[in-house]
């Protein structure tokens, strides 16, 4: 069974022509951009569309589908969220990308191989991307996914390397 993640939703229609908008994560318009299919989410079942043309306006980005002609054929999927396969997200992920289901779960070491705790969650502050770690005295810190505390990733053994300066984890 094929495995979809979630790359923005249909917030509403642009124009009279079936155009949605469509809201997504910021830093992802080239992603966005490159897109030549998607699946809309209606009533638990994956609809595949053709994105006929898609372009960037302000905030949203403005999807054309395939068979998509009026206001009235696209208003059924208005709050639909809008995916594709994971196989796609996996292919066009860069070096020293992960999918954010691939850290949850991995554990933390430093540098000299000791087990400070793993990762419950990860977050995006606006700058950078934190990884909500809960540390062997179950307190939970946030370490920011930068080279300079990310040292290593190694999704084979689910471990990340950091750089464990004074108080970054309490």
């Amino acid at each position: 069974m094929d495995k979809y993640i979630s790359v923005g939703k249909i917030l509403n229609f642009h124009g009279i022509k079936g155009e949605a908008k469509v809201g997504f994560s910021r830093g992802q318009e080239d992603f966005i951009l490159g897109l030549k299919e998607v699946f809309v989410r209606k009533d638990n079942e994956y609809i595949p569309f053709v994105v006929q043309n898609v372009r960037l306006n302000k905030n949203f980005a403005l999807f054309k589908f395939k068979g998509i002609d009026s206001i009235n054929e696209l208003m059924d999927y208005k709050g639909s969220l809008i995916f594709v396969e994971e196989s796609f997200i996996r292919e066009n992920l860069e070096e020293n990308e992960f999918l954010i289901d691939e850290l949850v779960g991995m554990s933390i070491y430093d540098n000299d191989g000791n087990k400070l705790g793993f990762v419950i969650g990860v977050s995006n502050n606006g700058a950078n991307d934190l990884l909500s770690v809960k540390t062997n005295t179950k307190h939970v810190s946030l370490i920011p996914f930068v080279e300079a505390f990310i040292k290593k990733v190694d999704i084979k053994e689910k471990a990340i390397t950091i750089n464990n300066i004074a108080g970054l984890l309490e």
